[in-house]
């Protein structure tokens, strides 16, 4: 069986691969190399394995090297656009850090003005009571004149009708006849003298009383003026705290209402003013004083606010915006996964603040977040700062907003120096940059 296979194997290499001989001649001799199918088929295989071989190599070198180039082609694209992306937001922090300080000065110049304003108004409004008790006064006065002078000219008609019955008995009388006329003339003159003094104090009171009329007039319209300057001021100072508010998601009415009850006191943070004593209705400069007083108690209470929600950058120098909050691929292992902050990096030690007041109620190491803060804050809010190098706060410290809380680092389960920052809103996560682009134009 072997020896037909064998033949046949042989009858096959024959035809496929005839016996060949190669000579090898030399100047004295001749000799020749038989090969045998076998050799010649493994000769083939060989050779037919070293193409192989070699196209395959080729290939693979000719794709690595395509694959490589259009991989430096891409990475210079991406650093480009990377570097292009850093640019854009430094200028974007660098123009919102110039509005923010222009809001802040146009904050503190309102602030300024409304305080001049009320002291206005309260002067003003002392000055108003002052001329109206004069004016008072004033129509007191000419009423008392003007019933003497009635009653100054009445006695005058009685004088005048008693004369021709006091003549007859002065012409009866010898001894006494010029005493009577001397009385009555003298009484006379000092009626008319009385009468004219009347006269000429009314009229002056009368004069005065318009002038007082016209100064009222123009006080009124002063204090108009004021009111429409402190509106427009209030307008201006509370609507971009109201909308940072708002666009962060928070519950503007609960919250100043809370901070009310935390700073309330003996007549609350602002009394409303009441100059009526008399059980006199309310006049209408009143009311818009107290209404204004009233927006800026309102102002207070946003600004009190604003101090406890974290609405401040926890890094206040140089860094780059290297990982935003949701979804994204996981730097160690490549995969899908949640994350429920952001990340600042920047160079090792880089100072971190605390972006609102609060109470540290962590310090120390945590599996993941490495050395990490957690500070507690007012409504419910908590913040978190991982991968600290070092820790400059204790649990159970207060702390305000801007004060320095840790330094920058890279513990924990990280990459490279950065820092990790959550702000978690009763437990849950959420995007810290909704904060933190709500103050844009505020702080």
């Amino acid at each position: 069986m072997r020896t037909r296979l064998a033949i046949r194997t042989h009858a096959f290499l024959e035809k496929h691969f005839p016996e060949r001989r190669v000579f090898l001649k030399s100047d004295s001799d001749t000799r020749f190399i038989r090969l045998r199918p076998e050799t010649q088929l493994i000769a083939f295989t060989g050779a037919s394995l070293l193409v192989g071989w070699t196209i395959i190599a080729t290939a693979i070198i000719l794709m690595d090297s395509i694959g490589a180039g259009n991989f430096r082609e891409q990475a210079k694209r991406d650093q480009v656009t990377y570097q292009a992306r850093l640019n854009d937001l430094s200028a974007e922090r660098d123009r919102r850090t110039a509005e923010a300080l222009a809001a802040q000065d146009r904050f503190n110049a309102a602030l300024d003005q409304i305080s001049a304003m009320q002291y206005e108004i309260l002067t003003s409004e002392t000055r108003r009571h002052e001329l109206e008790t004069g004016i008072e006064v004033i129509q007191s006065t000419l009423r008392d004149t003007m019933r003497e002078r009635e009653e100054a000219r009445e006695m005058l008609a009685a004088l005048q009708g008693q004369e021709g019955a006091d003549q007859a008995t002065v012409m009866l009388a010898s001894k006494d006849k010029d005493a009577p006329v001397a009385f009555l003339a003298d009484a006379l003159a000092r009626t008319a003298e009385e009468r004219d003094k009347i006269a000429s104090d009314a009229e002056e009171a009368l004069l005065h009383a318009d002038e007082l009329v016209h100064e009222i007039a123009l006080m009124k319209e002063n204090n108009d003026q004021i009111f429409r300057q402190l509106e427009e001021a209030m307008t201006v100072s509370v609507a971009p705290l109201d909308k940072m508010f708002r666009s962060a998601g928070l519950p503007t009415q609960r919250i100043l209402d809370q901070v009310r009850r935390g700073y309330s006191g003996q007549g609350g943070p602002l009394t409303p003013l009441s100059f009526s004593t008399r059980g006199e209705p309310i006049s209408p400069d009143v009311e818009r004083a107290n209404r204004i007083l009233g927006e800026l108690d309102t102002l207070n209470l946003y600004r009190i606010a604003a101090e406890k929600a974290p609405f401040a950058m926890p890094v206040k120098r140089s860094y780059r915006f290297t990982s935003e909050y949701g979804y994204r691929r996981d730097p160690k292992t490549g995969g899908r996964r949640m994350h429920n902050g952001v990340d600042f990096a920047g160079p090792s030690g880089t100072p971190l603040h605390a972006t609102a007041d609060g109470v540290v109620t962590h310090a120390g190491w945590q599996s993941g977040y490495g050395r990490l803060i957690k500070i507690r804050h007012e409504f419910g809010i908590e913040t978190r700062y991982a991968h600290l190098s070092k820790l400059r706060v204790k649990v159970g410290q207060r702390v305000s907003r801007g004060d320095h809380i840790g330094d920058m680092g890279a513990s924990g389960r990280v990459t490279g120096v950065h820092l990790h920052y959550e702000v978690r809103v009763g437990g849950k996560a959420v995007n810290p940059m909704i904060y933190i682009k709500a103050a844009k134009d505020v702080f």
